[in-house]
């Protein structure tokens, strides 16, 4: 069974948050490196949330939506949910979705570069034309 976690991206911080508390009627994360505990509930709107695929790249690299991954021969697409799974977009230069566990059960063996959030021109790349 597929763990189920979150990442978020804090749009006014510019920060990706990694460890997020998702109770009832509230979202939490802890403050830097102590045990103290934030309540976000006034910077919700500020969250973009990124789901966990259940999928690690070649280096064990937890994958998450908005990762920019790369094959081995360093062509790049985007990790995006669509049509019921996790695909990438924009792989070999197509901006039609491929279901991501497919590429990786025909053997490519991708790698996490980045993502959408903290390295934008990783995506623009991603969705060139190659």
């Amino acid at each position: 069974m597929r763990e189920i976690k979150f990442r978020a991206w804090h749009e006014k911080w510019n920060r990706l948050i990694y460890e997020i508390y998702l109770g009832d009627n509230e979202v939490k994360f802890p403050i830097g490196n102590t045990n103290d505990i934030l309540d976000i509930n006034e910077e919700y709107s500020n969250l973009i949330f990124q789901q966990y695929t259940g999928l690690k790249d070649k280096n064990g690299r937890d994958i998450y939506e908005g990762d920019i991954v790369i094959d081995g021969r360093k062509n790049s697409a985007e990790v995006v949910f669509d049509d019921g799974c996790f695909c990438v977009i924009g792989y070999l230069g197509d901006l039609r979705t491929h279901p991501l566990r497919d590429s990786l059960f025909c053997g490519e063996r991708f790698e996490v570069i980045g993502n959408i959030y903290e390295d934008p021109e990783l995506q623009e790349a991603s969705h060139a034309s190659k």
